[in-house]
């Protein structure tokens, strides 16, 4: 979801371990290669992802862990060598949310395409599941919702 850049935490110094580099860009968007991760406490467990690119994007993102306790993604062999994985904890997964300005209790999150970024090396890149037939696009982070976000 892009968002108004006004609405993001203004960052006084970034923090070199919040940089990424994201060599492969955002699917749709290829041209942006550099994100940041900000976030505000009374915001928590969102968290902004700054995109750098030809236009500045704003993204909210949340960890799977706060949204599914049986989330297991499993990136194609191609993925994780891209990001040089090799075990599965070096890699932090962030699913973008998607708010309606209107709707916001019906939010939903994207478990299919997630940005993986490897923390040792702080290379990342979004990448579609091995196992996205599993996962829904427009996951409800608020019960009752699924059928609504489903319509959206």
């Amino acid at each position: 979801m892009k968002v108004a850049t006004s609405l993001s935490p203004e960052a006084p110094g970034s923090s070199p371990g919040n940089v990424f580099a994201l060599p492969f860009g955002l699917i749709g968007f290829p041209a942006h290669k550099r994100m940041e991760l900000a976030f505000l406490p009374e915001q928590l467990p969102f968290l902004w992802m700054r995109v750098q690119g030809p236009t500045p994007l704003n993204f909210i993102v949340i960890e799977p862990g706060n949204v599914m306790n049986d989330y297991e993604p499993e990136l194609f062999d191609e993925d994780a060598a891209a990001l040089n994985l090799t075990r599965p904890e070096d890699a932090m997964v962030l699913n973008i949310v998607c708010v309606q300005p209107d709707r916001a209790c019906e939010a939903t999150v994207n478990l299919v395409g997630p940005v993986v970024i490897n923390r040792r090396t702080g290379i990342g890149k979004q990448v579609v599941l091995a196992n996205h037939a599993r996962f829904s696009a427009y996951h409800a982070l608020v019960s009752g919702t699924a059928a609504a976000a489903a319509h959206a």
